[in-house]
């Protein structure tokens, strides 16, 4: 699966270890690198993959260390559904990271 980035300070984040690891300390920086290659495929997966409701309705997240949230988007727009209406992950060909943050202190 293919993963791009919203914007570039996150990509370079995303593939400097030692960036991350300085900018996000270790625990965060670990987690985060999981998640990144864990969304190759996420159907099965631990970590919380959820559709986000709202002002980020089409957005989508993932659980890093608490309350931190890694947020992106499928490249497909609408994705696929089955006939129970239940999302084809299959069919997601990448998504676009936006970014880590703790989206619960917009409320």
């Amino acid at each position: 699966m293919k993963i791009t980035f919203t914007d570039k300070k996150l990509e370079k984040l995303a593939n400097d270890d030692r960036k991350m690891l300085k900018e996000l300390g270790k625990v965060r920086a670990t987690i985060l690198r999981r998640r990144l290659t864990q969304l190759e495929d996420v159907r099965n997966l631990p970590g919380n993959y959820h559709e986000l409701t709202s002002n980020r309705k089409g957005q989508w997240a993932c659980n890093l260390d608490q309350p931190y949230r890694l947020i992106f988007t499928p490249h497909e727009n609408p994705i696929s559904l089955n006939e129970h209406g239940q999302y084809i992950w299959l069919e997601i060909t990448g998504v676009e990271v936006i970014e880590i943050m703790n989206y619960h202190k917009e409320r």
